[in-house]
């Protein structure tokens, strides 16, 4: 059976470090997003604690729910070994590029700041555990390097900080009443 606690166990914080796949939900009004997030883009910073670095993509729909103080949660499957699902319920801090302390959350993952769109700082106030008994066995294969590549691409012929600066609501959003 599953079970509710306020802040991440040790052996929460292992599991976590060992997930190779993760999804990221949010929700400021009617609609929840939902993303499956991979490479290796969470620490665990403490009990009540997770920084996530935020690649550019296609849309920043957890950026514009950060910023209307809505609710997030992290899911994260056993595809391997002991069945297992951890929900973490947070709410989320944005430390944009331009932020006095985004240097400190960027070395946390030695990498390039021109590559990073922005870093999430994730305030946890209650993780929950279940079974996952029904989660398949699935096998990693690596990651994929599409999405790195692209931001590479971009920074290296100066088009990437434009296109931050013309995705931080995504076009999703914008249409909306």
């Amino acid at each position: 059976m599953g079970k509710q606690y306020k802040s991440l166990t040790s052996a929460d914080g292992e599991f976590i470090k060992k997930q190779k796949l993760f999804y990221l939900a949010s929700c400021s009004g009617k609609e929840v997003n939902l993303s499956p997030k991979g490479y290796d883009t969470l620490r665990v910073l403490d009990e009540n604690t997770l920084v996530f670095l935020n690649y550019p993509g296609s849309g920043n729909r957890s950026y514009a729910d950060a910023q209307a103080e809505g609710e997030f949660t992290l899911v994260f499957n056993a595809y391997e070994g002991k069945a297992k699902i951890l929900r973490l319920f947070c709410k989320a801090t944005v430390i944009e590029n331009k932020s006095e302390n985004f240097y400190e959350y960027l070395e946390l993952f030695k990498e390039n700041e021109n590559l990073v769109r922005d870093i999430f700082v994730f305030h946890i106030y209650a993780v929950e555990s279940s079974c996952g008994e029904s989660v398949p066995f699935m096998e990693y294969k690596g990651e994929r390097n599409a999405l790195k590549e692209w931001v590479v691409k971009m920074d290296a012929s100066n088009k990437l900080e434009e296109y931050k600066k013309n995705h931080l609501v995504p076009p999703s959003l914008k249409n909306l009443k």
